[in-house]
C-alpha cells in the first residue's frame, strides 16, 4: 500500500481520500483535464475534485516548475481539508523518500529534480508554511519533523 494513503486514512481520511491519494499525479502526469474527466465518471466528482486540488497543472505542456509550484502553495490554504490531507500525505511521503535517497546518493540526488537542491527545499519548506498556516495537526508535525530533518541532514554539506 502507497504510504500516501496509510498516511491520509491515520489522520482521518476516508475512502475518497485514499482513491485521490493513489490517482494524485494522474492528472499532472498523465492527461490533464481527459484524466479528470475519467476520474469523474469512474470515482465520483468528490475524489475527482481532490485529484484536482492536488494537481498543480492540467496543461500540456506545463508551465515552468517554479511558478507550477508558487501557484500549488499560494492556494493550498484555500483548498479543501480533504485536498490538504492528501497534498500533506503526499508530501510527508516525498520528503521521507527523498532523505533516505539522499543518505544513498548524496548531492548527486539533486540532478534528478527540476528545482535542484534549492528549489527541492525551498518547495517543501513552502509548503509546510503554507499548511501550518491553515491547521495544526498531527499530520503537520509529522511533515515539519521530516522538512527539518531533510533540511538538517542535506544543509550539512
Amino acid at each position: 500500500m502507497r504510504d500516501e494513503i496509510v498516511y491520509g486514512v491515520k489522520h482521518g481520511g476516508g475512502e475518497d481520500e485514499a482513491i485521490a491519494a493513489l490517482l494524485h499525479d494522474a492528472v499532472d502526469a498523465q492527461g490533464g483535464e481527459t484524466t479528470l474527466q475519467e476520474m469523474r465518471l469512474r470515482f465520483g466528482e468528490d475524489v475527482a475534485a481532490i485529484v484536482s486540488g492536488c494537481s498543480d497543472s492540467d496543461t500540456i505542456p506545463k508551465p515552468p516548475w517554479r511558478e507550477r509550484k508558487e501557484r500549488y502553495i499560494a492556494r493550498m490554504p484555500a483548498e479543501t481539508p480533504a485536498v490538504r490531507l492528501v497534498s500533506m500525505a503526499d508530501k510527508l511521503h516525498n520528503v521521507r523518500a527523498v532523505l533516505m535517497d539522499y543518505r544513498q546518493q548524496s548531492e548527486a540526488l539533486w540532478g534528478c529534480f527540476n528545482g535542484g537542491r534549492e528549489g527541492t527545499l525551498w518547495y517543501y519548506r513552502a509548503a509546510l508554511d503554507a499548511f501550518k498556516s491553515v491547521e495544526n495537526s498531527a499530520l503537520v508535525a509529522e511533515l515539519e519533523r521530516a522538512v527539518v530533518e531533510l533540511e538538517r541532514e542535506t544543509l550539512k554539506h
